[in-house]
């Protein structure tokens, strides 16, 4: 008996669209107004082509289990199953499990499921916990840091939420733990972005780390069937890309030397799937200029890498009882702007743009598990 599972950063699924940053004046008269029509137009076709991409990448994982991040609410997940999935692919995820978070731009963690697995097996939602109201200081986790940086102790830990979600399948149980840790985001007083807001990241890990231990025991969580499923928003090692299309692309592996996710990985606590794959071969993201981008010298102008900020962490008896599970990564939905590595470059979805639309800036991963 076996289940798919994997997790997909779908890139803001909302049900609203921000117009007003496709205006250029707020002077109104017929120019601007027509001016806006047509942007509007142009915005809402993106829009579309992007969720029927995002469908088909969901599609390619197989998965009998998705877990999302950046979905608006429960509706706007449900209507897009309704509008587009359903009907593009035929894929329908009769149990949905979102629950609001602290994001400001109202983006949450979600989790779909089939009712049966490819094998014929019963998946069955028996609990679901939000830890969206832990804090920093109630698990343990606040520093000097954090201080610095203008965090309270008494202040919400998850930037969106950690998902807790019960299963039962073909009547094993397992738990998914659902997350989108703290973004990189831009530098700030001279410090680079991911280096600023690493100790967030670092306290939402041990936080992550505190909540599965509790769950379980700390001796009994290794043998445990759980997994950690979603966009944490940090790296162990870049690809960095070096060259250009005419003179041919450099990829150089590089190590890093801290990570914000750390604390999932000391003593074996948990086990990246995706680090079963080829080293050049584990990217989730394509990111290109960043902190850099302003920069004077031609040479150090754009900061590119292909990094894995997706993650599929297995405990260590499901990992170790699935020694020969690989995970897949869907890139057919990434934009063509992309630079991939030799031998991977993937034909793109139709309509797929140079920026937009696309499936996602993400690239889906699933594994497929045996329950054992």
């Amino acid at each position: 008996m076996s289940v798919r599972i994997a997790t997909f950063n779908v890139e803001n699924l909302m049900a609203r669209f921000d117009f007003a940053m496709w205006r250029k004046t707020k002077q109104e008269n017929y120019l601007h107004r027509r001016h806006d029509v047509k942007q509007r137009a142009l915005l809402m076709a993106h829009e579309d082509d992007s969720r029927q991409m995002t469908s088909l990448a969901i599609a390619d994982c197989h998965a009998d289990i998705m877990c999302l991040q950046e979905v608006e609410d429960l509706h706007t997940l449900e209507e897009f199953e309704t509008d587009y999935l359903a009907p593009i692919t035929g894929l329908v995820y009769p149990h949905k499990v979102l629950i609001e978070g602290n994001d400001g731009r109202g983006i949450d963690v979600a989790l779909m499921a089939r009712d049966k697995t490819a094998d014929g097996e019963t998946i069955e939602i028996l609990k679901v916990t939000s830890h969206k109201k832990r804090t920093f200081g109630d698990l343990g986790v606040h520093n000097t840091d954090l201080q610095a940086l203008g965090y309270d102790k008494n202040e919400r830990i998850f930037r969106r939420d950690c998902l807790e979600v019960d299963l039962r399948i073909g009547g094993k149980r397992m738990t998914v733990f659902v997350c989108h840790f703290k973004s990189m985001g831009s530098s700030k007083d001279g410090v680079e972005g991911r280096k600023y807001t690493m100790p967030v990241r670092l306290a939402e890990a041990k936080a992550m780390r505190r909540i599965v231990e509790k769950k379980f025991g700390t001796e009994r969580t290794p043998n445990m069937r759980w997994m950690i499923c979603g966009d944490l928003n940090d790296y162990t090692e870049r690809l960095v890309v070096g060259g250009d299309k005419r003179r041919g692309y450099k990829f150089e592996s590089k190590i890093e030397p801290e990570s914000g996710l750390e604390p999932l990985f000391i003593d074996r606590f948990s086990v990246d799937l995706i680090k079963r794959r080829e080293v050049d071969n584990r990217w989730t993201l394509y990111h290109a200029a960043g902190d850099a981008k302003n920069a004077r010298e031609p040479e150090v102008r754009e900061v590119r890498h292909l990094v894995q900020i997706d993650y599929l962490l297995a405990s260590p008896a499901l990992a170790d009882g699935n020694a020969g599970a690989l995970p897949h990564i869907v890139r057919q939905g990434q934009p063509m702007r992309t630079v991939f590595p030799p031998k991977q470059d993937v034909d793109r979805y139709p309509r797929t743009g140079w920026d937009r639309p696309k499936a996602s800036d993400h690239c889906p991963v699933a594994v497929t598990l045996k329950m054992v």
